[in-house]
């Protein structure tokens, strides 16, 4: 059980960081967001693992030739366009659109780029007949809860830097994307 609450965790930290970014850099950011985005990405690391599981290691070979390069430019896209909406100056922020994961849209892609190697995971557990149920629901919770605590700590430290936040958040995901490419390329 130990062992599923730590693959929870690790698999979390890039949903985490996008929550982080996501309290920064949206001032006033309502509970309503942070806790419908945690829940989608609980729930897509949920989902992605059972997709994995269901569909064995045929998948595997396929999706991790490719999966690094599809979450770098998922990432990139959309940090790089938050980096540029606040580097062109615009005084009233969109009430959703861009990085912003107010947007449905934006939300949906960062929870599928976030939980790609969840469906590795999935795939392994099946290679080594484990239950899927149970550690999915564990996974998926695990990345609930952290990302809610990820929302109020950026929007702690975005009172602090609220000139930068949304520059920073940008190019935190655009680094998030950067560093997923190199461990893939590295390892690989």
């Amino acid at each position: 059980m130990l062992s599923i609450v730590l693959i929870g965790v690790s698999l979390s930290m890039d949903a985490f960081a996008i929550s982080v970014s996501s309290g920064i850099s949206i001032p006033g950011l309502r509970p309503f967001y942070a806790v419908r985005s945690s829940f989608f990405f609980g729930l897509f690391q949920f989902i992605m693992p059972v997709a994995g599981w269901f569909l064995g290691s045929t998948f595997a070979g396929y999706i991790n030739a490719f999966d690094h390069w599809v979450v770098f430019a998922l990432l990139a896209f959309i940090g790089g366009k938050m980096v540029f909406e606040e580097l062109r100056g615009e005084d009233g922020k969109p009430e959703s659109g861009g990085g912003d994961i107010r947007s449905m849209g934006t939300l949906l892609t960062l929870s599928a780029a976030t939980s790609i190697d969840a469906l590795a995971v999935g795939v392994s557990f099946s290679l080594l007949d484990q239950g899927i149920w149970l550690n999915a629901a564990i996974i998926g919770g695990v990345t609930l809860l952290i990302c809610l605590a990820g929302f109020e700590f950026g929007r702690r430290i975005g009172r602090l830097f609220e000139k930068w936040a949304a520059l920073a958040g940008g190019l935190m995901l655009i680094g998030i994307g950067t560093k997923i490419l190199i461990e893939h390329l590295i390892a690989g």
